[in-house]
């Protein structure tokens, strides 16, 4: 029995076609036009014959002739097919059709009584017969997690859909263009490493059946990245997919694409400025005045950028310092946050996470987390129980993290230890100190700032999508039933 039932009356115009000796699913069809430039230099093609091809969408059959609305990528059109101009043969293959079909067609490009513009046609081939119906009117799919399922129908039922992964692509293509023009080197680093490190994160395992090896899928590129810095790649960035063993929900997919990037010679600041810029610059691009809606807010990314301290931030939320740790925990019992296991540091800003950064709608860098949060980052020189790390927020949501980072061999591996100490036991099971990364740190890494930016989360924003899901093509789901 097949997985896939197919409707009756579609399978019986399938085998008539082939009975006619015509393949339903047929091969390269050359010399099309994109429907859109039909419409847009109608005057350099009126009366001239044209061919397009795409998915259709309507059939009006009437009588001897019949109207076939053809979809592609950028746009529809109109396709006249009439028993005179084709022939009984043809017009009979063209009976078979049916919306959801691909075919393509040849053709006087011209208007109707009307005024529609519409393709006369004189000849069409069947190019891929649907043998299941698409979506409802072509008003695309109801069911959100159908939707994120079969994407396949989302895309091409809806175009808002299609308008959003389109500009996500092209919002990722100018990304890497900002950088390579400012002498950035895009790079790849390993997604398969013996350790889970660069980030604190619950990691996925594999292994690697040849070498007998135990792999984690990475949960960030960091520490390989630093170590191309050891070896005179003084700016690189890296565009690619992280994978962390954690919940789902609106901001939140396992599987991620992230921008993580290094600047030789530069700190935190250099990482804000160059941030701030990247991200006015592709909003710019979208919105003339750099103002965006996201949800019910308007979000300026026009304007400079808000600085508030982390403790300060802590403060103003929550009526008490990130120091009365007594507060701290009573305060997290009574969000229902649970952080016994956890250091003072670790269980503040799981306060921290629910009492801030809902509240940031407007770009803010927060400064200065505490040193304990970040070991893998430079301290405040006058004030070491902080670090040179800001996060930037953005309508309640972290877009991603920068540091001065940290280059001292010894201080580092005091820190990762101290990391190690303050995690729960579960965390500590999978957590191991990279002895590589302090053996190159130890041929002299030179002093840098890095920067995170999370990608999904970004394209979020400029393309006012809520959930996570509406930006990732197929996001992660429980297997279906069928």
């Amino acid at each position: 029995m097949p997985l896939i039932e197919p409707e009756d009356f579609r399978v019986a115009k399938l085998e008539k076609l082939r009975e006619k000796g015509i393949d339903p699913y047929g091969g390269r069809y050359p010399d099309t036009t994109r429907i859109s430039e039909l419409f847009n230099a109608y005057g350099d093609f009126e009366n001239q014959t044209v061919r397009a091809a795409g998915r259709i969408t309507n059939h009006r059959a009437m009588g001897k002739a019949s109207f076939i609305d053809i979809k592609d990528r950028s746009g529809a059109i109109q396709a006249f097919f009439q028993l005179k101009r084709l022939g009984e043969e043809k017009f009979d293959v063209h009976s078979q059709l049916e919306p959801g079909d691909i075919i393509g067609v040849e053709g006087e490009l011209t208007t109707t009584r009307t005024g529609e513009i519409t393709i006369f046609v004189d000849n069409f081939e069947v190019l891929s017969k649907a043998v299941l119906r698409p979506p409802e009117k072509w008003h695309g799919l109801k069911d959100a997690e159908l939707r994120y399922r079969r994407r396949y129908l989302d895309l091409f039922s809806s175009d808002d859909v299609m308008q959003c992964f389109i500009q996500r692509s092209r919002i990722i293509d100018s990304l890497r263009g900002y950088l390579t023009r400012r002498g950035f080197l895009e790079v790849e680093t390993p997604m398969m490493q013996p350790m889970a490190g660069g980030a604190a994160a619950r990691p996925f395992m594999t292994h690697h059946n040849a070498l007998d090896l135990d792999l984690y899928l990475r949960v960030a590129p960091e520490l390989y990245l630093k170590r191309l810095l050891v070896g005179g790649m003084e700016k690189v960035f890296e565009l690619n997919r992280n994978f962390r063993n954690e919940g789902i929900d609106r901001q939140h997919n396992p599987e991620f694409t992230s921008l993580e990037l290094y600047q030789a010679y530069g700190d935190y600041t250099d990482m804000m400025d160059l941030t701030e810029d990247l991200i006015r610059t592709l909003a710019m691009q979208l919105s003339e005045d750099g103002k965006l809606p996201f949800g019910e807010d308007q979000i300026d990314y026009a304007g400079p950028f808000r600085k508030i301290d982390y403790m300060q931030a802590f403060e103003d939320a929550n009526g008490f310092g990130v120091g009365d740790i007594t507060a701290v925990r009573k305060k997290a019992s009574g969000l229902g946050i649970d952080v016994s296991g956890l250091g003072p540091e670790l269980a503040a800003n799981r306060v921290f996470e629910h009492t801030v950064e809902d509240a940031v709608i407007q770009p803010t860098f927060i400064m200065n987390y505490p040193a304990a949060l970040s070991p893998l980052t430079k301290p405040l020189k006058d004030t070491p129980e902080l670090a040179e790390r800001w996060d930037l927020f953005i309508g309640g949501m972290e877009i991603g993290p920068a540091y001065t980072e940290l280059n001292d061999p010894e201080v580092q591996e005091q820190k990762l230890r101290q990391q190690l100490e303050g995690e729960d036991a579960a965390e500590r099971t999978f957590r191991s100190i990279d002895a590589d990364f302090l053996r190159a740190l130890s041929h002299g890494m030179p002093p840098a700032g890095g920067l995170g930016i999370g990608i999904d989360r970004l394209v979020m924003l400029l393309t006012n999508r809520t959930a996570i899901r509406e930006v990732i093509l197929f996001p992660l789901l429980r297997p279906a039933d069928d």
